[in-house]
């Protein structure tokens, strides 16, 4: 490197953008995913102990730290790294790299470690390029992709990578993110006087989507377009956060009143078949911030308690929506859990399902009953005491049925399923009434027949 190339490196490093020079350099400043590399985790001891052997695949959404980790890796390892980009770089680019990494083994008995940002855009015979010299040792790969491993890298490169899943920052992480950058005095703004107001602070951390570049970028435009104040220091209102990120704040307290207040709104909506104000709860949930996963898992309780058995798919379609959204992710995952809203707001309602809350309470009131002896498993105790005996097996009837009794015999007669006429359930509720017309019939003759204690 000349004199010429150095200062070039040195004025990019300095001029680079604050994202790019606040990108963490140790685990010490790597904030989030500490369920892969947090203090103890399998990846950091390898890391830290420069015994990363095997290859490794990071997976994640934008701006939650892969290509950091990759970098970091690069730190504490003695091997050579070498980074490279599936967008930019093509076969002949990775064959040069395979041949000097060859050279470099032959020479110096020295590693090599190849970084491949958005491996899953290479088509199949460059990821299969990467093989041989994965399998022979001669490197260890790390590839970063958004996308998921197991739909968009080839089976062969995955079966020889551990995988490791990153989520989206959640917001202790990306505020210690935002205080780094500001305390900072050798990357960041630590010798800048900025006045961060705090609904501003609260702002870029909720809608920058867990993506600390979305939020160093949106900071950076902040503080470069506020001119200083009268005393010297820059004062970042809640609108210049606003406009920095282009997102307009709404009120929305992810622990408090606002947020319980929305998600009761958003319920009661799908509770009462109304599909519009469920999509504006949804909307401003969503546009808040809120974590769709817990707007998945309120969706899929309402489908047991609120539809139930009036439109069993609705369970399937909630469940499907939350496993399609993890494969997905946003913003694109807005759509299943669009379409699991409108079904549930328009599904036919029913909400006997609570019929178990008054079992429940049965239970809890008056004890447990013994189970009646005709019901008890007949595989151990049937020829000692009986127990199964006199079951009668309801395949061999017609219509698959036959009358006997099932509750405990100081329950006979209660009800504590209620059919709705709703949907589905109308039709259950005609075989319910018949069943349980016949089996009273039957089991007041059986009871009349017993003899008085």
């Amino acid at each position: 490197m000349d004199l010429f190339d150095y200062q070039l490196d040195v004025n990019l490093s300095s001029q680079a953008p604050l994202a790019a020079r606040m990108r963490p350099r140790t685990f010490a400043e790597f904030f989030g995913q500490e369920h892969i590399v947090g203090e103890g985790k399998m990846l950091q001891r390898a890391v830290m102990a420069d015994r990363l052997f095997s290859s490794i695949i990071l997976w994640g959404p934008p701006g939650t730290g892969k290509t950091t980790l990759a970098q970091i890796i690069a730190n504490y390892s003695k091997s050579y790294f070498v980074s490279i980009s599936a967008v930019m770089a093509g076969k002949a680019e990775l064959k040069t790299v395979m041949d000097e990494a060859l050279e470099r083994r032959r020479l110096y008995n020295k590693r090599t470690i190849l970084f491949v940002d958005e491996v899953h855009r290479w088509n199949r015979a460059q990821q299969d390029a990467l093989l041989p010299n994965i399998e022979n040792g001669l490197i260890i790969l790390i590839g970063a992709t958004t996308q998921n491993p197991y739909f968009d890298v080839i089976p062969a490169l995955v079966s020889r990578s551990r995988v490791f899943s990153l989520k989206p920052l959640d917001e202790p992480a990306l505020a210690s993110i935002l205080n780094n950058a500001l305390q900072d005095k050798e990357r960041g703004y630590g010798n800048i006087p900025i006045d961060l107001d705090g609904d501003a602070r609260d702002h870029l951390i909720q809608i920058c989507g867990g993506d600390a570049r979305n939020l160093l970028n949106a900071l950076e435009l902040a503080v470069e377009s506020t001119p200083k104040g009268e005393d010297g220091h820059i004062h970042i209102s809640l609108q210049d956060a606003q406009e920095s990120i282009q997102k307009r704040a709404v009120r929305y307290d992810h622990d408090a009143d606002e947020h319980y207040d929305t998600i009761s709104a958003f319920i009661k909506s799908v509770r009462g078949s109304d599909a519009d104000a469920a999509l504006y709860w949804l909307a401003k949930m969503l546009y808040a911030g809120e974590d769709p996963r817990f707007i998945l898992r309120r969706l899929l309780i309402l489908a047991g308690e609120d539809i139930g058995l009036a439109d069993p798919q609705a369970l399937q379609i909630a469940a499907s929506a939350a496993y399609a959204f993890e494969y997905v992710g946003l913003p694109e995952g807005v759509f299943p859990i669009v379409e699991a809203t409108l079904y549930l707001a328009t599904a036919p309602k029913s909400n006997s399902a609570l019929g178990y809350f008054t079992a429940l309470k049965e239970i809890e009131q008056n004890g447990a009953q013994p189970v009646p002896t005709h019901l008890m498993d007949s595989s151990r105790d049937s020829k000692a005491f009986g127990h199964g005996q006199g079951y009668q097996y309801p395949h061999e009837f017609a219509d698959h049925f036959v009358a006997q009794q099932y509750l405990p015999s100081a329950l006979v007669g209660r009800t504590f399923y209620q059919p709705s006429e709703q949907g589905r359930e109308k039709t259950v509720s005609e075989n319910v009434a018949k069943w349980r017309e016949i089996q009273a019939r039957v089991l007041k003759e059986q009871f009349s027949k017993k003899p008085n204690p």
